[in-house]
Protein backbone atom coordinates (compact mmCIF):
# COMPACT_ATOMS: atom_id res chain seq x y z
CA UNK A 1 0.00 0.00 0.00
CA UNK A 2 1.62 3.37 -0.98
CA UNK A 3 1.95 6.19 1.17
CA UNK A 4 -0.49 8.24 -0.33
CA UNK A 5 -3.48 5.70 -0.18
CA UNK A 6 -2.68 4.85 3.05
CA UNK A 7 -3.37 8.68 4.22
CA UNK A 8 -6.80 8.55 1.93
CA UNK A 9 -7.85 5.61 4.15
CA UNK A 10 -6.99 7.17 7.03
CA UNK A 11 -8.87 10.68 6.49
CA UNK A 12 -11.56 8.14 5.06
CA UNK A 13 -11.80 6.43 8.75
CA UNK A 14 -11.26 9.71 10.98
CA UNK A 15 -14.34 11.42 8.72
CA UNK A 16 -16.45 8.08 9.21
CA UNK A 17 -15.94 7.96 13.05
CA UNK A 18 -16.27 11.84 13.53
CA UNK A 19 -18.73 12.36 11.23
CA UNK A 20 -20.81 9.45 10.76
CA UNK A 21 -24.16 10.39 11.62
CA UNK A 22 -23.83 13.48 9.35
CA UNK A 23 -22.69 11.09 6.50
CA UNK A 24 -25.35 8.99 6.81
CA UNK A 25 -28.10 11.79 7.33
CA UNK A 26 -26.58 13.39 3.71
CA UNK A 27 -26.55 9.96 2.22
CA UNK A 28 -30.49 9.25 3.00
CA UNK A 29 -31.26 12.62 2.09
CA UNK A 30 -29.67 12.20 -1.40
CA UNK A 31 -31.63 8.99 -1.93
CA UNK A 32 -34.86 10.63 -1.23
CA UNK A 33 -33.66 13.63 -2.88
CA UNK A 34 -32.55 12.12 -6.24
CA UNK A 35 -35.86 9.75 -5.75
CA UNK A 36 -33.55 6.15 -5.81
CA UNK A 37 -36.47 4.50 -4.07
CA UNK A 38 -39.94 4.55 -5.56
CA UNK A 39 -40.44 1.93 -2.98
CA UNK A 40 -42.46 2.21 0.17
CA UNK A 41 -38.94 2.00 2.12
CA UNK A 42 -39.68 4.37 4.88
CA UNK A 43 -36.60 7.31 6.45
CA UNK A 44 -36.53 5.33 9.43
CA UNK A 45 -35.49 1.92 7.87
CA UNK A 46 -33.04 4.22 5.17
CA UNK A 47 -30.90 5.75 8.51
CA UNK A 48 -30.60 2.07 9.78
CA UNK A 49 -28.73 0.94 6.31
CA UNK A 50 -26.96 4.03 6.57
CA UNK A 51 -25.57 3.39 9.77
CA UNK A 52 -24.92 -0.20 9.22
CA UNK A 53 -22.75 0.11 6.32
CA UNK A 54 -20.82 3.13 7.42
CA UNK A 55 -20.11 1.33 10.62
CA UNK A 56 -19.08 -1.47 8.48
CA UNK A 57 -16.91 0.53 6.11
CA UNK A 58 -14.47 1.43 8.68
CA UNK A 59 -13.08 -1.96 9.54
CA UNK A 60 -12.96 -2.26 5.42
CA UNK A 61 -11.07 1.10 5.09
CA UNK A 62 -8.58 -0.38 8.44
CA UNK A 63 -8.06 -4.26 6.50
CA UNK A 64 -5.37 -2.66 4.29
CA UNK A 65 -6.92 -5.46 1.42
CA UNK A 66 -6.69 -3.74 -1.72
CA UNK A 67 -9.00 -1.20 -2.61
CA UNK A 68 -10.62 -2.88 -5.37
CA UNK A 69 -11.17 -6.18 -3.07
CA UNK A 70 -12.44 -4.08 0.62
CA UNK A 71 -16.28 -4.85 -0.30
CA UNK A 72 -16.12 -8.32 -1.18
CA UNK A 73 -13.27 -9.94 1.32
CA UNK A 74 -15.02 -7.38 4.13
CA UNK A 75 -17.54 -10.02 5.64
CA UNK A 76 -19.56 -6.90 7.49
CA UNK A 77 -19.73 -4.75 4.42
CA UNK A 78 -20.24 -7.55 1.98
CA UNK A 79 -23.13 -8.30 4.37
CA UNK A 80 -24.42 -4.62 4.65
CA UNK A 81 -24.56 -4.08 0.95
CA UNK A 82 -26.19 -7.39 0.53
CA UNK A 83 -28.90 -7.09 2.68
CA UNK A 84 -29.56 -3.45 1.10
CA UNK A 85 -29.85 -5.04 -1.80
CA UNK A 86 -32.04 -7.60 -0.99
CA UNK A 87 -34.37 -5.47 1.01
CA UNK A 88 -34.96 -3.20 -1.97
CA UNK A 89 -35.41 -6.37 -4.40
CA UNK A 90 -37.79 -7.47 -1.95
CA UNK A 91 -39.52 -3.84 -2.12
CA UNK A 92 -39.63 -3.59 -5.54
CA UNK A 93 -37.20 -1.15 -6.43
CA UNK A 94 -35.26 -1.22 -9.66
CA UNK A 95 -31.78 -2.75 -9.81
CA UNK A 96 -30.76 -0.12 -11.54
CA UNK A 97 -32.10 2.54 -8.87
CA UNK A 98 -30.59 -0.21 -5.86
CA UNK A 99 -27.02 0.36 -7.53
CA UNK A 100 -27.26 4.26 -7.58
CA UNK A 101 -28.27 4.20 -4.38
CA UNK A 102 -25.49 2.98 -2.93
CA UNK A 103 -23.16 4.94 -5.38
CA UNK A 104 -24.73 8.20 -4.24
CA UNK A 105 -22.48 7.66 -0.56
CA UNK A 106 -19.59 8.56 -2.78
CA UNK A 107 -21.03 12.58 -2.61
CA UNK A 108 -21.95 12.37 1.44
CA UNK A 109 -18.16 10.59 2.23
CA UNK A 110 -16.40 13.17 -0.54
CA UNK A 111 -18.70 16.60 1.94
CA UNK A 112 -17.20 15.04 5.36
CA UNK A 113 -13.65 14.71 3.84
CA UNK A 114 -14.35 18.82 2.58
CA UNK A 115 -14.83 19.71 6.48
CA UNK A 116 -10.99 18.59 7.26
CA UNK A 117 -8.84 19.39 4.27
CA UNK A 118 -9.31 22.13 1.29
CA UNK A 119 -6.01 20.48 -0.64
CA UNK A 120 -6.78 19.98 -3.95
CA UNK A 121 -4.55 16.40 -4.52
CA UNK A 122 -5.73 15.18 -1.12
CA UNK A 123 -9.53 15.66 -2.41
CA UNK A 124 -9.13 14.13 -6.05
CA UNK A 125 -7.05 11.38 -3.96
CA UNK A 126 -9.66 10.54 -2.11
CA UNK A 127 -12.34 10.68 -4.51
CA UNK A 128 -10.71 8.54 -6.70
CA UNK A 129 -10.29 5.82 -4.09
CA UNK A 130 -13.88 6.48 -3.44
CA UNK A 131 -14.95 5.73 -6.50
CA UNK A 132 -12.70 2.42 -6.56
CA UNK A 133 -14.11 1.37 -3.66
CA UNK A 134 -18.21 1.68 -3.71
CA UNK A 135 -17.91 1.05 -7.30
CA UNK A 136 -17.40 -2.69 -6.22
CA UNK A 137 -20.03 -1.91 -3.89
CA UNK A 138 -22.35 -0.87 -6.43
CA UNK A 139 -21.92 -3.69 -9.12
CA UNK A 140 -22.31 -5.89 -6.31
CA UNK A 141 -25.62 -4.69 -5.15
CA UNK A 142 -26.61 -4.78 -8.84
CA UNK A 143 -25.77 -8.42 -8.80
CA UNK A 144 -26.73 -9.06 -5.19
CA UNK A 145 -30.39 -7.46 -6.27
CA UNK A 146 -30.48 -9.43 -10.12
CA UNK A 147 -29.82 -12.88 -8.00
CA UNK A 148 -31.98 -12.02 -5.33
CA UNK A 149 -35.09 -10.90 -7.34
CA UNK A 150 -34.75 -14.03 -9.07
CA UNK A 151 -34.96 -16.25 -6.57
CA UNK A 152 -38.22 -14.49 -4.95
CA UNK A 153 -39.65 -14.59 -8.80
CA UNK A 154 -39.13 -18.31 -8.70
CA UNK A 155 -40.46 -19.20 -5.29
CA UNK A 156 -43.62 -16.66 -5.88
CA UNK A 157 -43.44 -18.74 -9.29
CA UNK A 158 -43.48 -21.99 -7.37
CA UNK A 159 -46.25 -20.66 -4.90
CA UNK A 160 -48.67 -19.47 -8.21
CA UNK A 161 -48.08 -23.16 -9.55
CA UNK A 162 -49.16 -24.91 -6.35
CA UNK A 163 -52.16 -22.37 -5.56
CA UNK A 164 -53.13 -22.92 -9.44
CA UNK A 165 -52.91 -26.62 -9.34
CA UNK A 166 -55.18 -27.75 -5.91
CA UNK A 167 -55.86 -30.78 -5.26
CA UNK A 168 -60.10 -31.35 -4.18
CA UNK A 169 -61.36 -34.65 -2.52
CA UNK A 170 -64.69 -34.97 -4.26
CA UNK A 171 -65.59 -38.27 -2.97
CA UNK A 172 -64.46 -41.04 -0.11
CA UNK A 173 -61.31 -42.17 -1.65
CA UNK A 174 -61.68 -40.12 -4.71
CA UNK A 175 -59.21 -37.03 -5.20
CA UNK A 176 -59.35 -34.50 -8.59
CA UNK A 177 -56.73 -31.75 -9.79
CA UNK A 178 -58.72 -29.48 -11.79
CA UNK A 179 -56.08 -28.41 -14.47
CA UNK A 180 -56.71 -24.88 -15.98
CA UNK A 181 -53.67 -23.58 -18.71
CA UNK A 182 -50.68 -25.12 -19.90
CA UNK A 183 -49.37 -28.03 -18.71
CA UNK A 184 -45.47 -27.83 -18.96
CA UNK A 185 -42.94 -29.71 -17.21
CA UNK A 186 -42.49 -27.85 -14.00
CA UNK A 187 -46.36 -27.93 -13.56
CA UNK A 188 -46.60 -31.53 -13.84
CA UNK A 189 -43.90 -32.08 -11.62
CA UNK A 190 -45.82 -29.60 -8.73
CA UNK A 191 -49.10 -31.57 -9.87
CA UNK A 192 -47.51 -34.74 -9.30
CA UNK A 193 -46.25 -34.11 -6.15
CA UNK A 194 -49.18 -32.58 -4.51
CA UNK A 195 -51.58 -35.13 -6.17
CA UNK A 196 -49.14 -37.84 -4.71
CA UNK A 197 -48.93 -36.55 -1.20
CA UNK A 198 -52.71 -36.27 -1.44
CA UNK A 199 -53.52 -39.95 -2.10
CA UNK A 200 -51.39 -40.84 0.39
CA UNK A 201 -53.04 -38.45 3.10
CA UNK A 202 -56.22 -39.26 1.91
CA UNK A 203 -55.84 -43.06 0.97
CA UNK A 204 -57.05 -42.05 -2.43
CA UNK A 205 -58.33 -45.04 -4.88
CA UNK A 206 -59.21 -43.01 -7.48
CA UNK A 207 -57.42 -39.64 -8.69
CA UNK A 208 -59.35 -37.47 -11.44
CA UNK A 209 -56.97 -35.08 -13.23
CA UNK A 210 -59.73 -32.74 -14.76
CA UNK A 211 -58.27 -30.68 -18.29
CA UNK A 212 -61.57 -28.86 -19.24
CA UNK A 213 -59.49 -25.73 -18.41
CA UNK A 214 -56.31 -26.59 -20.82
CA UNK A 215 -56.64 -24.89 -24.25
CA UNK A 216 -54.49 -27.47 -26.13
CA UNK A 217 -53.26 -31.23 -26.00
CA UNK A 218 -50.15 -31.88 -27.97
CA UNK A 219 -47.24 -34.72 -27.59
CA UNK A 220 -45.75 -32.52 -24.81
CA UNK A 221 -48.73 -32.44 -22.75
CA UNK A 222 -49.68 -35.98 -23.67
CA UNK A 223 -46.46 -37.53 -22.71
CA UNK A 224 -47.28 -35.18 -18.89
CA UNK A 225 -50.57 -36.67 -18.23
CA UNK A 226 -49.17 -40.26 -19.00
CA UNK A 227 -46.35 -39.51 -16.56
CA UNK A 228 -49.00 -38.11 -13.76
CA UNK A 229 -50.73 -41.18 -14.59
CA UNK A 230 -48.13 -43.59 -13.91
CA UNK A 231 -47.18 -42.47 -10.66
CA UNK A 232 -50.65 -42.39 -9.78
CA UNK A 233 -50.73 -46.14 -10.69
CA UNK A 234 -47.41 -46.68 -9.32
CA UNK A 235 -49.35 -45.65 -5.78
CA UNK A 236 -51.74 -47.85 -6.05
CA UNK A 237 -54.48 -45.65 -7.55
CA UNK A 238 -56.51 -45.50 -10.41
CA UNK A 239 -56.58 -42.37 -12.62
CA UNK A 240 -59.13 -40.79 -14.83
CA UNK A 241 -58.66 -37.95 -17.16
CA UNK A 242 -62.41 -35.54 -17.77
CA UNK A 243 -62.73 -32.96 -19.76
CA UNK A 244 -61.63 -34.56 -23.07
CA UNK A 245 -63.58 -31.85 -25.51
CA UNK A 246 -63.93 -33.22 -29.25
CA UNK A 247 -61.52 -30.51 -30.43
CA UNK A 248 -59.08 -32.41 -27.53
CA UNK A 249 -60.34 -35.83 -28.56
CA UNK A 250 -59.49 -35.20 -32.59
CA UNK A 251 -56.26 -33.46 -32.13
CA UNK A 252 -54.93 -36.50 -30.32
CA UNK A 253 -55.99 -38.90 -32.68
CA UNK A 254 -54.58 -37.00 -35.77
CA UNK A 255 -50.92 -36.69 -33.57
CA UNK A 256 -51.66 -40.17 -32.65
CA UNK A 257 -51.26 -39.88 -29.45
CA UNK A 258 -52.37 -43.23 -27.75
CA UNK A 259 -54.48 -42.88 -24.59
CA UNK A 260 -56.54 -46.25 -25.02
CA UNK A 261 -54.68 -47.20 -21.45
CA UNK A 262 -56.16 -44.86 -20.10
CA UNK A 263 -59.95 -44.16 -18.26
CA UNK A 264 -61.18 -40.90 -20.35
CA UNK A 265 -64.88 -39.07 -19.70
CA UNK A 266 -66.12 -35.88 -21.44
CA UNK A 267 -67.05 -34.35 -17.79
CA UNK A 268 -66.27 -34.16 -14.39
CA UNK A 269 -69.45 -35.64 -12.94
CA UNK A 270 -68.94 -38.81 -15.84
CA UNK A 271 -65.46 -38.85 -14.35
CA UNK A 272 -66.90 -38.99 -10.68
CA UNK A 273 -69.18 -41.48 -11.59
CA UNK A 274 -66.83 -43.84 -13.03
CA UNK A 275 -64.65 -43.18 -10.45
CA UNK A 276 -67.20 -44.20 -8.00
CA UNK A 277 -67.96 -47.19 -10.09
CA UNK A 278 -64.15 -48.56 -9.80
CA UNK A 279 -64.39 -47.67 -5.54
CA UNK A 280 -68.22 -49.97 -5.00
CA UNK A 281 -68.22 -51.38 -7.82
CA UNK A 282 -71.96 -51.56 -9.52
CA UNK A 283 -74.94 -51.94 -7.19
CA UNK A 284 -77.33 -55.07 -7.53
CA UNK A 285 -79.23 -53.35 -10.40
CA UNK A 286 -76.41 -52.39 -12.23
CA UNK A 287 -76.43 -48.86 -9.71
CA UNK A 288 -73.20 -47.38 -8.13
CA UNK A 289 -73.03 -48.14 -4.70
CA UNK A 290 -73.84 -45.28 -1.92
CA UNK A 291 -69.98 -44.83 -2.20
CA UNK A 292 -70.38 -42.80 1.11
Amino acid sequence: MSTSEAAVRERLTRALHERGEEIADRWVELQMEQALLDTDIGEAELHEEADALIEALVPGLQSGVPVDRVVTSSPGLHEAVVGLSLRRARAGATPTATSLAVLALKEALLRAVQRDTRDAEELFASAVFMNRLLDVAGALSFETYVDGREEIIRRQSQQLMEQSTPVVRLWRQVLAVPLIGTLDTARTQVVMENLLQAIQDHEALVAIIDITGVPTVDTAVAQHLMQTVNAVRLMGADCVISGVRPSIAQTIAQLGIDLSTILTRATLADALAAAIKLIDGPGPDGDEGDGR
